[in-house]
């Protein structure tokens, strides 16, 4: 009954249906954590894809070359790379290039 603290109604107050609410809110913070992850990496490739798509390369070539000049920065970094700080974004594009 303490996990249903804040739902709302019977979800709240009747025992069988906070126990059943509470079970279903488990598995979806189960499943959401494992989906939150691809979402993310998701977002990241779309922003370095763009950033890198203004520089005139696509996204799977830049992170060809990347790895082939052993350029170890993840896709969140270059994700906010390309977002926050479009220079030194830039900057790594050229040393791909």
């Amino acid at each position: 009954m303490n996990l249903a603290k804040g739902y709302w109604g019977s979800r709240s107050k009747v025992y069988t249906v906070a126990k059943n609410t509470v079970e279903k809110g488990l598995q979806y913070a189960y499943r959401d954590r494992k989906t939150k992850k691809r979402e993310f990496r998701a977002l990241w490739i779309q922003r370095i894809n763009a950033g890198a798509r203004q520089h005139g390369i696509s996204y799977s070539q830049l992170m060809g070359k990347l790895t082939a000049k052993e350029i170890g920065l993840n896709r969140k970094v270059l994700a906010d790379l390309a977002m926050n700080h479009p220079d030194a974004f830039k900057a790594i594009v050229d040393a791909v290039k």
